[in-house]
């Protein structure tokens, strides 16, 4: 019976593993797409409006765009980590 739970734990420890490694890809994807797609809007409203020109320093503009990558990474890992348990989840269920 002690071998049946430890390789149970392993299998499970295994899949755990999975999951948090897709929810680190998916989230770098995400996190290099949110630097993309918030960096190229900061950086040309600095050079054309001259509101952002006077109050946006580079510290700002830097601040903008990783707030925008970090929230990216984190919803997106979350959101696949928590996919990824679902889905094994009920598989499980239905191998008992």
């Amino acid at each position: 019976m002690g071998s049946v739970s430890r390789s149970s734990l392993d299998q499970k420890l295994a899949m755990a593993k999975r999951c948090s490694h897709e929810g680190v890809v998916a989230g770098a994807k995400a996190a290099m797409v949110a630097t993309v797609a918030s960096a190229i809007p900061t950086l040309a409203s600095v050079r054309m409006i001259p509101w952002a020109r006077s109050f946006l320093n580079p510290a700002a503009q830097a601040l903008i765009v990783s707030s925008a990558a970090g929230a990216a990474y984190f919803i997106v890992a979350d959101k696949t980590v928590l996919a990824a348990a679902r889905k094994n989840s009920f598989r499980d269920a239905y191998q008992a």
